[in-house]
């Protein structure tokens, strides 16, 4: 006897909710893992084509393809960051060693700076209220110290958290070798399982590994060179502390729009306001035409115009990023607001009729002529 439409309502309700309930605790399970999975993911997005093409050469033998493609991660990505930060924190530490010490005279410094400051400089500051230098100077002071103590600190807590911190490497890699070697099998699982059309479910999906592997691509990659060329004409210049000044530089090149600039273009007012005209003519010409070139150059070629965002759209989102999931934002941050921008615009072409060919986060879609690259 079948049973009644009442009863299969109820039961498939309850179904619904148990499968929610599993699904919220789950996801409390990994909580602690999530950035660790995080990176997991994106470094098999990332490196997914260069699995792929070692599946193919290797006669479709997925571990040992997965196995290849992980070892170029820890080569590539894991022992260069690891080297690099080592290498930060050693001269943050000496740094900060010569200013306890009295070599390096944050208040001096500060003193000279103010006695070169040109008349006009000096009564705009005026205009603006600043007059009392003492306590903008023992404020200065303070802060760079304690910039570079709490870096200098870090070697103690990298100490104390070195088990945390390979064990989350460890899962990242773990999670990296299957997602790579079952990467299809997975995306195929999803996307079955997934309660959505199947059209809407697929552009959502190709949407997040586009924007995903642009934004690595696109704003990493970049940093990283404007990171290296910084520190290179920072070192150039004898400006000490060259490899910390072109991590900053590196990290704030993250961020839309300001970037770089927050960096380099201090560091040149204060070249130039202590009589080192030449170098600091030399930062911004550096600054300007190398350093801010590079963004220009390379995150078209590296990111492709399918997948653009909106610049301020992008800059929103990396802070609001950062904001709430710290480093991770970076990433986080771009990628919601590209299926926030996929999302409307499916239902956009849902009212409109058009199909889902095509880029999903254009300003203006393309025709439903244009095939999905």
């Amino acid at each position: 006897m079948s049973e009644k439409p009442e009863n299969l309502r109820i039961e498939d309700g309850v179904f619904l909710g148990f499968v929610l309930l599993v699904s919220i605790a789950f996801a409390l399970v990994i909580e602690p893992f999530f950035a660790a999975i995080l990176w997991g993911v994106i470094a098999a997005i990332l490196f997914g084509p260069v699995n792929q093409n070692l599946v193919r050469q290797m006669a479709g033998r997925r571990n040992s393809a997965a196995g290849l493609t992980l070892l170029l991660i820890v080569a590539v990505v894991i022992l260069p960051a690891i080297i690099l930060g080592v290498a930060l924190v050693q001269e943050a530490t000496l740094i900060y060693g010569k200013i306890q010490s009295g070599e390096i005279d944050i208040a001096r410094t500060f003193d000279q700076f103010q006695s070169r400051l040109p008349d006009w400089a000096t009564a705009l500051m005026a205009r603006l209220g600043i007059t009392d230098f003492a306590t903008v100077r023992e404020a200065i002071s303070r802060g760079v110290a304690n910039s570079f103590r709490s870096v200098a600190a870090q070697v103690f807590l990298i100490g104390q958290g070195a088990f945390s911190f390979f064990i989350a490497l460890g899962v990242t890699l773990y999670l990296t070798f299957f997602l790579l070697r079952d990467g299809p099998a997975l995306a195929a699982g999803l996307d079955r399982a997934a309660p959505l059309r199947t059209s809407h479910r697929r552009a959502l999906m190709q949407q997040f590994v586009l924007v995903t592997r642009a934004t690595i691509k696109g704003s990493v990659v970049v940093a990283i060179v404007q990171g290296m060329i910084g520190g290179v004409v920072f070192w150039g210049l004898g400006i000490q502390g060259s490899l910390l000044w072109g991590v900053l530089m590196g990290c704030f090149s993250l961020i839309p729009a300001v970037g770089t600039g927050l960096v380099w273009l201090p560091v040149a007012l204060y070249l130039l306001a202590t009589g080192a005209f030449i170098k600091g003519v030399i930062l911004i010409a550096c600054g300007v035409f190398i350093i801010g070139l590079i963004d220009n150059i390379l995150r078209p070629i590296l990111v492709g115009r399918d997948t653009r965002i909106p610049d301020y759209v992008v800059l929103i989102t990396t802070l609001g990023g950062i904001n709430m999931f710290g480093f991770n934002g970076i990433v986080i941050g771009p990628v919601i607001a590209a299926l926030f921008i996929a999302t409307w615009n499916i239902v956009t072409r849902m009212r409109t009729g058009d199909g889902l060919e095509g880029p999903l986060t254009q300003d203006e879609p393309p025709s439903p002529a244009t095939p999905v690259r």
